[in-house]
């Protein structure tokens, strides 16, 4: 059974720093694509960030674009997101998904990010 663990959230001031992390109980972690996405409260989760398998390729959303870095350690089996001049609008729940290269899908249960002065 493949368990995706998110950790790194918690009470920020506007302007602060975090940085999550997903670590990925999997035998070949670099089999995996690896996201961020996030769930604001009432809104619908959003992607927010993504890595390739090999980590050579990243993709962000708009709105978290040159704030946002992320990043994998394929031999710690674990993905970063570095979030840097957060904003209260990116206040939410972070997911982390890893996406199996035959097509599976396995998601963390969150971990709460809030931005507050």
């Amino acid at each position: 059974q493949v368990q995706v663990v998110e950790s790194g959230g918690g009470l920020v001031q506007p302007g602060g720093s975090l940085r999550l992390s997903c670590a990925a109980s999997v035998l070949s972690f670099s089999n995996y694509a690896m996201s961020w996405y996030r769930q604001a409260p009432g809104k619908e989760r959003e992607l927010v960030a993504q890595i390739s398998r090999a980590g050579d390729s990243t993709n962000y959303a708009d709105s978290v674009k040159g704030r946002f870095t992320i990043s994998r350690d394929n031999s710690k089996r674990t993905m970063y997101l570095q979030m840097n001049n957060l904003k209260l609008e990116d206040t939410a729940v972070y997911y982390c998904r890893a996406e199996a290269a035959w097509g599976q899908n396995f998601w963390g249960q969150g971990t709460r990010v809030t931005v507050s002065p």
